[in-house]
């Protein structure tokens, strides 16, 4: 007894840890400008300062630009990633050719590799295609996602091979147990992947940064820098305002998908 209550104790003073910054992004958000520096710190404000800031979000800059342009990005990133990272890891955990486990073992090492190594060769090559400026620009660094290569190899090998045989029998060819057999099989790892897909590129703040100038391009983290201002001072109110429009569809997303992600990340496990 004493020992799960110890357990319930530690969990939620670990989620409190991770909750308070969002909690106090959101209590920001609702405050004027006097309270939000102000020496005695309350959670909620004495004077809601909600509509003030919040449509000052969407005003001083084109915030529903900014998001509908990391939905369309992650979307093409996400569909990219999958139609690569299946058949690859298909073939990495089913089929049987000469220097497969080499070429794993280069898949395990490239997840060593962060995403700043290869950003000067990506830039140099996106400026002589005349590419830089534009959508392909952020999306087309993206479309391999080592990680989900990783992730769908070791969900396929808790495939049974029988199945894969009774395929073949049935004249099946590999292109078609990829789509037909294993797409299908692969649903949990795929809602797993397509969870820390989303997240991971609706947060990309590195590379559209240095790919994209043009305002109407960019995504929603490139668009909450637009409120801070060195000189003039940073507006925290919109500016937490902003940070929590755009984390909204994030909480969202894996609220809807918790289920599947568990469950996928579960099962790439097992063997």
């Amino acid at each position: 007894m004493v020992k799960r209550v110890l357990t319930h104790l530690a969990l939620l003073t670990g989620a409190a840890v991770m909750l308070a910054p969002f909690i106090l992004m959101l209590s920001i958000s609702l405050k004027p400008p006097g309270e939000v520096f102000s020496p005695h710190f309350a959670l909620l404000p004495t004077q809601w300062y909600a509509v003030e800031n919040y449509t000052a979000a969407f005003t001083k800059v084109p915030l529903l630009r900014f998001l509908l342009n990391g939905l369309f990005v992650t979307l093409c990133i996400f569909a990219a990633q999958a139609l690569t990272a299946l058949p690859m890891a298909y073939a990495l955990a089913k089929l049987r050719w000469r220097g497969r486990e080499a070429a794993f073992s280069m898949v395990v090492l490239a997840l060593l590799i962060p995403p700043q190594v290869p950003a000067i060769p990506l830039y140099i090559g996106l400026w002589q295609l005349g590419l830089l400026n534009t959508y392909a620009a952020i999306i087309l660094p993206s479309t391999i996602s080592v990680f989900g290569i990783f992730l769908m190899r070791q969900f396929f090998r808790t495939v049974p091979d029988d199945l894969i045989a009774a395929a073949r029998m049935d004249g099946l060819s590999e292109w078609a147990i990829v789509w037909r057999i294993m797409l299908p099989t692969a649903a949990p790892a795929i809602a797993a992947f397509a969870c820390l897909s989303f997240i991971w590129n609706w947060n990309e703040f590195f590379w559209p940064l240095i790919a994209v100038q043009e305002e109407h391009l960019m995504t929603p983290p490139l668009g909450i820098a637009f409120f801070s201002n060195a000189e003039a001072g940073t507006s925290f109110g919109p500016l937490m305002a902003a940070a929590t429009v755009v984390t909204a569809p994030l909480a969202l997303a894996f609220l809807l998908a918790q289920r599947a992600f568990i469950e996928g990340v579960t099962m790439t496990g097992v063997k």
